[in-house]
């Protein structure tokens, strides 16, 4: 079954690059037994690619269970997953067998294993590992034969370095890692989503189908959609059932919309300069690092530029100014961002005027840092992306948004 295919099947809508990539990875692990991984912010459809995986690969046969990791009471995760003996606990008036037990032979989905308790993730790491558990209050080592698919939106590295996530249990689950983009990411896909959500509450409600004017179709695209396509189809529902109009201009829209407080944050556009609008931690990464590289090369030119000028003073007694100028385009200097005028010397009397002129243009940083990056890695990303301190599907994203030639 090829991917369109399986889009198809499983009701995925959307052309979006990195959403037919990822696809395309479920599709391709699915026959293997690998641990697999799936991040995406909440709402994103995560829970639709464990069931990909599982009915495409060998275990289609066996139990296919989800789990909410993050909804289970930490006192009875442990009962819940591998389960109890009679007596283990005040109200265990039975023996209960747990998830890895129904499931042997077939898979478990572990929705936001991120909110697992440490005491859990050393008992799924021995699974992982070994395919061995023990239940609550027992002593007998037990086997199970279970394939476990993951998700989270939590970043994974900032909980490693909280210590609140174990490394080797990261490295043993994150065999193969599904990445699924936010709705901001996939802006080509949201009036998709719109029109078959809109189409779904006409049949369901029994009225005719919604219409966007084409300023509302603006508003929607490029709103920043926290919760994603549950909040999309959340709204669209909504609206279905209390607007008699079933033309919808923009007004109208934004009143569905709640204000969202990161609108307020600024971004890089493409033409170098700032928009209210958002950025995610990848974008923050590249940007903060491309700030203190940035403020590292002016102040070795500056050092050298008074070294120079200091020089000069030396010669002639005359006194030195360094003058911040506004930024010249024309003048800019490509490779350090700051463009150095020779010395004017006038009058015996008169100073000697430096004039260092420092380039406020991020985006051309970031392009000359990926560029650089490249080239010192002859072109492989994983490397390049890992010098930037960005994943590789961003440095992939900014080499396409910023037509890079590798």
């Amino acid at each position: 079954m090829n991917t369109q295919e399986l889009k198809q099947k499983f009701g995925i809508i959307g052309n979006n690059a990195l959403l037919e990539r990822a696809v395309d990875i479920a599709r391709q692990v699915a026959p293997t037994d690998l641990n697999v991984v799936i991040n995406g912010e909440s709402g994103t459809g995560k829970e639709v690619f464990p069931q990909i995986i599982h009915q495409n690969s060998a275990r289609k046969h066996g139990a296919y269970i989800a789990v909410n990791c993050g909804a289970i009471p930490e006192g009875t995760i442990d009962s819940e997953l591998f389960g109890h003996e009679k007596g283990a606990f005040t109200g265990a008036v039975e023996a209960r067998k747990g998830y890895f037990e129904v499931a042997n032979g077939g898979t478990i989905f572990l929705d936001e294993v991120g909110e697992l308790p440490l005491s859990t993730q050393a008992r799924l790491l021995r699974v992982l590992e070994s395919g061995e558990y023990i239940k609550v209050g027992s002593s007998k080592v037990q086997k199970t034969d279970v394939r476990v698919v993951a998700a989270t939106n939590i970043n994974f590295y900032q909980a490693l370095e909280k210590e609140k996530f174990r490394a080797d249990l990261y490295y043993r689950l994150n065999t193969v890692p599904i990445y699924l983009p936010p709705l901001r990411e996939r802006k080509e896909d949201i009036h998709l989503l719109f029109r078959k959500f809109a189409s779904d509450f006409s049949d369901k409600y029994k009225m005719p189908v919604l219409r966007l004017t084409p300023d509302a179709e603006q508003v929607l695209v490029n709103y920043y959609w926290p919760g994603n396509i549950r909040q999309l189809k959340n709204i669209t529902e909504q609206i279905s059932i209390i607007e008699k109009t079933r033309e919808i201009n923009a007004d109208t829209l934004l009143k569905y919309l709640p204000q969202y407080n990161s609108n307020n944050v600024p971004t890089i556009l493409n033409n170098g300069g700032f928009s209210s609008g958002n950025f995610d931690n990848n974008d923050r990464e590249i940007i903060f690092k491309v700030l203190r590289d940035y403020r590292t090369e002016i102040n070795e030119v500056k050092k050298l530029v008074y070294d120079l000028a200091s020089a000069v003073s030396g010669e002639s007694g005359s006194e030195i100014q360094f003058i911040n100028q506004p930024f010249n385009h024309e003048a800019q200097n490509v490779n350090t961002g700051l463009t150095v005028h020779s010395p004017l010397v006038q009058n015996g009397n008169q100073p000697q005027v430096i004039e260092v002129e420092e380039s406020l243009s991020l985006q051309d940083k970031e392009i000359d840092m990926i560029k650089k990056a490249l080239r010192k890695y002859k072109g492989r990303r994983k490397n390049a992306a890992k010098e930037l301190g960005i994943s590789e599907r961003t440095l992939y994203r900014k080499i396409n948004e910023y037509h890079i030639e590798e």
